[in-house]
């Protein structure tokens, strides 16, 4: 006879399991839809329908890494969400005359990440385009290796980094305008 797992008995042990294993993710699944859509009430949207998704499919969820798992769910309730309110979002238009500022760069990107103030922080990373933003949050607010972020994101390996490369350029180049512009 073979072995069934706990969920799959019936919805008391479905629902049990699936707050075992998702709910402590649920600060991370927000965090990253925040980001996405860049306002609390459609992360708060998005991310109830993701949760809503994960549980529908949680019997066929095996057991690996559930915080990708699920985010990965965020992130596909988000272009879902994306093409039924914001048609105008901005995508990613790879420019590769971008000027190279890492070999005039007197600082790394840790340090001017400490210098700016918070909100200027914040108003960057929203102007970056969807596609950058998502790998950058994934990376530097939640700490993800970028094998998860592959998984999460559902791209080969180079374009999570190449993508991280360029969030993190254009990033450092905003700051740079947006605090020139300060003094």
């Amino acid at each position: 006879m073979a072995q069934q797992d706990s969920w799959e008995f019936g919805t008391k042990d479905k629902r049990t399991r699936f707050e075992e294993v998702m709910l402590p993710h649920m600060d991370a699944a927000f965090n990253l839809a925040r980001w996405l859509t860049r306002n609390d009430s459609d992360a708060q949207d998005v991310a109830q329908e993701a949760y809503l998704r994960a549980f529908k499919f949680f019997t066929g969820f095996r057991g690996d890494n559930s915080r990708s798992w699920l985010l990965q769910i965020v992130r596909n309730t988000f272009y879902t969400w994306l093409e039924k309110n914001r048609r105008e979002e901005a995508v990613i238009t790879f420019d590769e005359t971008i000027e190279d500022l890492q070999s005039g760069a007197a600082a790394p990107d840790a340090r001017m990440v400490e210098e700016a103030d918070s909100e200027a922080l914040r108003q960057a990373i929203e102007a970056l385009p969807v596609e950058f933003r998502e790998v950058l949050v994934m990376r530097e607010l939640e700490g993800m290796a970028y094998k998860e972020i592959a998984y999460v994101a559902d791209l080969p390996l180079g374009t999570v980094m190449s993508r991280l490369a360029r969030a993190r350029l254009q990033l450092r180049k905003c700051l740079i305008d947006r605090l020139g512009k300060k003094d």
